[in-house]
């Protein structure tokens, strides 16, 4: 074929495919680099919830100090602070399951990637190579796709070696029926990928017969390659911005925060009479002010569902796989 300058029956020489995939790149797609686990472990500390257990965690650790009279002189050990101990052992625990299960949620996605072929039938000069390295193939490249194999890289097709070639097209174009493949050429200067009836496309999977074609596009040139590229670039255009599940949760935990903090702050304010008078008559009283106060912040920490994040989660971690 004049136009990719090779020879069908031959093949690339070695030489000029080297030097084409040092001009195309792998037939690769473009992987993203994820957030490590330190990032996904101060992820779950981004909720307001969490953020309010934070607080009350440092708010507990100050009026365990102040409640004792000679604070400055006063030996405090671990029982001294038993309380923001353990809401922070809580909020570690939580944030170690959630970085585990997005951990896993990753890995999963990550899964489907291993469903790309990792080798093709390749001819190379003039040999036909079954356990060719599809990472490996180049524009020009001759490749031939039998019943049960997986498309390597977008391909015009040459010549049928059977009456028919079907290709599953479904991962890629979503058509559930499966696409007769033809040498004939097509007239339309652009057409859409389903009308493209002498092509085969990276991804996809011969159904029955047996073809061969030449390789056009590699790697991120392919049209699911396209296709991920577009979902990247929308990936990052919409980073700052949160799904509608997102949304809803920050609403809930907002919503919640306000309730919570004002019934707190109702159940201190309604003993009043305990630490601002002693014996009918006006007095502060510093320390029963404190002890309300931890009884408040207490109910804080009760009424708050500090499991939720890890919960959420959980949830999605499962649903992706």
């Amino acid at each position: 074929m004049s136009y990719y300058e090779v020879d069908t029956e031959r093949g690339l020489s070695s030489s000029e495919a080297a030097k084409r995939l040092e001009r195309f790149g792998r037939n690769e797609l473009d992987k993203e680099e994820g957030a490590t686990l330190w990032e996904l472990f101060l992820e779950q500390f981004d909720d307001p919830l969490v953020q309010i257990l934070l607080g009350a965690a440092v708010i507990s650790t100050a009026t365990a100090i102040l409640e004792k009279e000679n604070w400055r002189e006063h030996t405090f050990g671990i029982g001294d602070f038993v309380e923001p101990i353990v809401i922070l052992t809580i909020l570690i625990l939580n944030a170690i399951v959630g970085v585990w299960q997005e951990h896993n949620a990753e890995n999963a996605l990550e899964a489907l990637k291993e469903l790309t072929p990792s080798t093709a039938r390749v001819i190379r000069d003039g040999v036909v190579d079954n356990e060719f390295l599809a990472n490996g193939l180049v524009p020009g490249d001759i490749v031939e796709v039998k019943v049960g194999d997986m498309v390597p890289a977008d391909c015009r097709v040459l010549r049928l070696k059977t009456t028919t070639v079907g290709i599953e097209q479904m991962s890629l174009t979503g058509e559930s029926a499966t696409v007769r493949k033809e040498t004939n050429g097509i007239n339309d200067a652009n057409p859409e990928i389903q009308l493209k009836t002498n092509m085969v496309f990276a991804g996809t999977v011969c159904s029955n017969g047996h073809m061969v074609g030449v390789v056009q596009s590699t790697g991120m040139r392919t049209e699911i390659g396209k296709v991920q590229a577009a979902v990247q670039g929308a990936a990052k255009e919409n980073e700052d911005e949160k799904t509608p599940l997102g949304e809803k949760l920050d609403d809930f935990s907002n919503q919640l925060m306000y309730l919570i903090g004002l019934v707190c702050a109702l159940v201190w304010l309604l003993k009043y009479n305990e630490w601002l008078y002693v014996d009918g008559k006006f007095a502060f009283n510093y320390k029963s002010c404190l002890e309300n106060f931890q009884v408040a912040v207490a109910l804080a920490v009760a009424a708050i569902p500090e499991g939720l994040p890890a919960v959420i989660t959980t949830c999605l971690a499962l649903g992706t796989r």
